[in-house]
């Protein structure tokens, strides 16, 4: 992708940012890194050197708890960026959570040093943070009431439903293992609910793979 693509494809998905200055800054810094889906992007404890906008794909958001637990936050997609970046990049801290490619993903990365001068040269680039934490702050939210309100079979399907918005695709490729991780709840008390969720005509279940109907 050259400059005046990135120019193209920040004006189409950021539409929070319209400064020509800072469009082409972006697109003069930024550069572009491939993931395969399952890779790890940033793990736990590491040093966040750029901060991410989503170009194609999808990004699981997680967090680990004391004993080592994880706890699926959000995603992030096709025009999204990660506020937790922006808080360790700008203040040298350690990620206090890990990203991991849902799919294949392509992300434009900008550098440390640009993100925090933009900050005080363009208000724009400043509105945008605040903007992007402000939504994400909602969303977990969403996922807090989830775990406090709801009860199991209604957070196993939420999150079928966020991973198929967030990849566009109604069949998951997943285990029953792999769900049970990211909602911290048993592999036999995920596969029941899913039989139960199949029984009520919402998702048809194959071998590792779970097709959602409606």
């Amino acid at each position: 992708m050259d400059k005046e693509s990135i120019e193209s494809w920040v004006q189409e998905h950021f539409s929070q940012i319209t400064d020509p200055a800072l469009i082409k800054e972006i697109a003069e810094y930024g550069l572009i890194k491939t993931f395969k889906g399952g890779e790890i992007i940033m793990d736990y404890g590491s040093y966040i050197r750029m901060v991410p906008l989503v170009i194609k794909g999808a990004i699981k958001v997680l967090r680990e708890d004391d004993q080592g637990r994880e706890l699926f936050l959000y995603y992030l997609q096709e025009g999204d960026t990660c506020p937790a970046s922006f808080t360790c990049c700008l203040t040298s801290k350690r990620s206090f959570i890990k990203t991991v490619a849902e799919e294949d993903t392509t992300v434009l990365t900008l550098p440390v040093k640009q993100v925090d001068d933009w900050i005080s040269k363009y208000r724009n680039w400043k509105d945008f943070i605040m903007m992007a934490y402000d939504f994400r702050i909602m969303e977990l939210v969403q996922t807090i009431d989830s775990i406090a309100f709801m009860r199991m079979d209604e957070r196993l399907l939420k999150y079928l439903e966020d991973k198929v918005e967030a990849t566009g695709v109604r069949t998951i490729q997943s285990t029953h293992q792999e769900i049970a991780w990211d909602l911290n709840a048993s592999r036999e008390a995920v596969s029941r609910l899913l039989k139960k969720l199949e029984d009520q005509g919402t998702i048809k279940l194959g071998r590792n793979r779970i097709e959602l109907l409606k």
